[in-house]
C-alpha cells in the first residue's frame, strides 16, 4: 500500500478528485467548475494564514535606513570551530568595526570602507549584517592599544598601591586593594 494510505488509513485522492467520494459521477465543465472554487478555497486559506505570519513578523520588524558617512558595526556570524578575525569558538566578537559607510548601493545595500587587513573581503553588505554605532568613532580605543594575549588576558602594570584593606573571615584575614585606589 502507499505511504499515503498506511498513514491515514485511506486512499490519497487526487487534485482533480477533491469532490466528496460519493460523487465521483460528475463528467465536464460540472468537474471543472467545483475543482476550481475548491482551489479558490485554498486560495483563500493560505492567504489567511499567510497574513497571519506577516502580523507576527511585522511586530518584531524596524525599519533601518543609512546615511552616506555613518559609521556602523559589522556583523560577524558566530560559526563552531571557525577562527573570524582572529579569534576562535564563544569568544569570537559578534560585530566588529566601527567602519564608515562610503556609498548606498541600494535600499538594502551599503558599501562600507574597510581597513587593508579586511580586503579579502567584499566590500558590499546587506543591511541585517549592520548596526549603528551609536557614539562618536574617534573615541573608540583600538584593541591593539589594550595589548590583549591570545588568551584573552591583559597585564596590569601597578605603579604604586595608595590603600589596602583587610577583609576578615572566619578563620583568616585577607589583604585587599580597591581598585580605585590602584594609581596606574
Amino acid at each position: 500500500m502507499a505511504p499515503y494510505e498506511d498513514l491515514y488509513g485511506r486512499r490519497c485522492r487526487s487534485p482533480i478528485g477533491w469532490f466528496e467520494i460519493g460523487e465521483a459521477g460528475l463528467i465536464g465543465p460540472d468537474l471543472v467548475h467545483q475543482a476550481m472554487e475548491k482551489v479558490k478555497v485554498i486560495q483563500e486559506r493560505l492567504k489567511t494564514a499567510q497574513s497571519h505570519q506577516k502580523s507576527y513578523t511585522d511586530v518584531r520588524r524596524r525599519e533601518l535606513e543609512f546615511e552616506v558617512d555613518d559609521w556602523v558595526y559589522l556583523k560577524v556570524s558566530p560559526m563552531k570551530g571557525v577562527m573570524r578575525f582572529g579569534k576562535k569558538g564563544k569568544f569570537s566578537p559578534r560585530y566588529i568595526g566601527p567602519y564608515r559607510i562610503s556609498k548606498r548601493i541600494c535600499k538594502v545595500a551599503y558599501e562600507l570602507e574597510l581597513p587593508q587587513e579586511l580586503a579579502v573581503v567584499h566590500p558590499v553588505f546587506h543591511i541585517s549584517m549592520l548596526k549603528k554605532c551609536m557614539g562618536y568613532p574617534s573615541l573608540i580605543i583600538p584593541t591593539e592599544d589594550v595589548r590583549i594575549k591570545d588568551n584573552l588576558s591583559y597585564e596590569e602594570i601597578h605603579v604604586q598601591i595608595l590603600d589596602r584593606q583587610v577583609c576578615k573571615l572566619r578563620t583568616k584575614e585577607v589583604f585587599d586593594v580597591p581598585p580605585l585606589l590602584v594609581d596606574s
